[in-house]
């Protein structure tokens, strides 16, 4: 494949086997000294990347791929936007840490009041999800008394000890006995409903069990219920707009808070600035992080006024970080805030989305193996099945060889799962989609034509 520019961005090209040589000398040294347990896609990929721009990334080979992948989201403003290179730069030459004021944290917060949901005016910073989820479930228990928490089947809200409960699937699994007073239920997978039902037909039963499931298994003692707007690693399910409010209720009647985890839907990824905006809900609690940073580590919460006073969360040293809010960090939130601002990038999502979204809705009549394509904005799901009837979903043979098909061609992608998560940067181009699509489009008709992805 030849190297092709525009003025828009790079475009895939592909000049070795990949990966190629350089990228498995690196892998491999790096092999010998890493502990196991690292990302699948980076074991599968066996790839050392060099650098990014923008909405793509360059390997040791100089093999250059458009990235659907953005580290999970994290990537917002692409790899090493000038502007955000630029801000750390500067900071890192000033200062690097320390919890006393600064005039860059004092424009952080600014701005994050300015964007936040209404109402949620202040915050605080932290340097992982995991920890500013555990931190909401402080604020919320101190401002109901209560203990109690509730989240989402295929939901997930981080590893650590105090979360781990609420993780929505088998993964949670082998660690041994988990926090007590944390309950799932189901999430609104329509695709996917374990009642077997249609909506809207259904009424959002999901939602009546829901309040039948807390009312019968809890303690009476609800702190918090934790949704994510839309859900990112169950496969970037998009539930109806009428179930986020319908849950807010839930939680209101039992006397508890609603936590929107925004960690991957906020700061535009969704085509709006909040996940909750689609639906017109109010949260009384935010937790935010991965696009925020633009790769820089940071992550928050956001709350209002009045229950910043509740305690002892609201007690000095009570909801501070290490790390939290350091001047590097601050500058980061700044940058991405103004960057997405600056170059509309909040519309840029919704735009190139809904291309991606057409282009793949007609790749589902393509393709007998596509069940189910879903997004909002730059969060995209494509579900892979074995058979459009039953939904047993594609193999794993064949996924992995799908995404080494997609490598192969110059795409980075979350195809390894037959349950494809689609979220590159926020400055990612039609061009650059569109050549994304292209590839996806070329392996699936390689996998029809050339592989028994029924039984594989």
């Amino acid at each position: 494949m030849k190297t092709t520019t525009t003025t828009n961005g790079k475009l895939p090209s592909i000049k070795t086997a990949v990966p190629g040589p350089k990228s498995k000398e690196i892998f491999d040294l790096e092999q010998k000294y890493i502990a196991p347990g690292r990302q699948r896609i980076s074991l599968l990929a066996g790839l050392a990347f060099d650098h990014g721009e923008g909405a793509t990334l360059t390997d040791a080979d100089g093999n250059t791929y458009v990235d659907f992948f953005a580290g999970v989201a994290v990537a917002s403003l692409g790899h090493a936007h000038p502007a955000m290179a630029q801000a750390l730069s500067k900071q890192a030459a000033r200062l690097t840490v320390g919890t006393f004021a600064t005039r860059e944290r004092a424009a952080a917060f600014k701005a994050l009041a300015e964007v936040a949901p209404a109402g949620l005016t202040r915050a605080h910073l932290y340097s992982g999800g995991a920890e500013a989820v555990e931190a909401a479930l402080r604020l919320a228990r101190s401002a109901t008394g209560h203990h109690e928490a509730v989240s989402f089947w295929g939901g997930f809200h981080g590893k650590t000890g105090g979360v781990l409960g609420l993780i929505g699937d088998e993964s949670k699994q082998g660690y041994g006995p988990l926090q007590g007073g944390q309950y799932t239920v189901p999430y609104a997978d329509c695709y996917r409903c374990p009642f077997k039902l249609k909506y809207p037909d259904c009424g959002l039963y999901c939602v009546d069990f829901a309040r039948q499931q807390i009312k019968m298994s809890s303690g009476g003692s609800l702190a918090a219920i934790v949704a994510e707007p839309m859900q990112g690693t169950a496969g970037n399910v998009i539930p109806p707009d009428d179930w986020l409010p319908a849950v807010k209720s839930v939680a209101k009647d039992f006397g508890a808070l609603l936590i929107a985890d925004e960690m991957i839907t906020g700061f535009g990824r969704t085509g709006k600035w909040w996940g909750v905006e689609h639906s017109g809900t109010r949260p009384d609690i935010v937790t935010v992080g991965k696009g925020m940073g633009s790769g820089f580590p940071v992550s928050g919460v956001l709350l209002s006024d009045e229950l910043g006073k509740a305690e002892p969360f609201g007690k000095p040293s009570a909801s501070s970080s290490s790390y939290g809010g350091n001047p590097l960090a601050a500058v980061a939130v700044s940058e991405t805030i103004a960057t997405i601002q600056r170059e509309h990038l909040v519309e840029n999502s919704r735009k190139v989305g809904a291309m991606m979204l057409s282009r793949l809705v007609q790749l589902k009549e393509k393709y007998e193996f596509i069940g189910d394509v879903r997004g909002k904005g730059l969060l995209i799901g494509v579900e892979l099945v074995r058979d459009l009837e039953t939904k047993e979903l594609l193999g794993k043979k064949v996924t992995e060889l799908i995404f080494a098909e997609c490598l192969k061609r110059g795409l980075v992608t979350m195809a390894y799962f037959p349950k494809i998560r689609i979220n590159p940067s926020l400055v990612i181009t039609e061009a650059q989609a569109e050549a994304g699509v292209g590839i996806l489009d070329e392996v699936f008709a390689h996998v029809r034509d050339h592989v028994d992805w029924r039984h594989a």
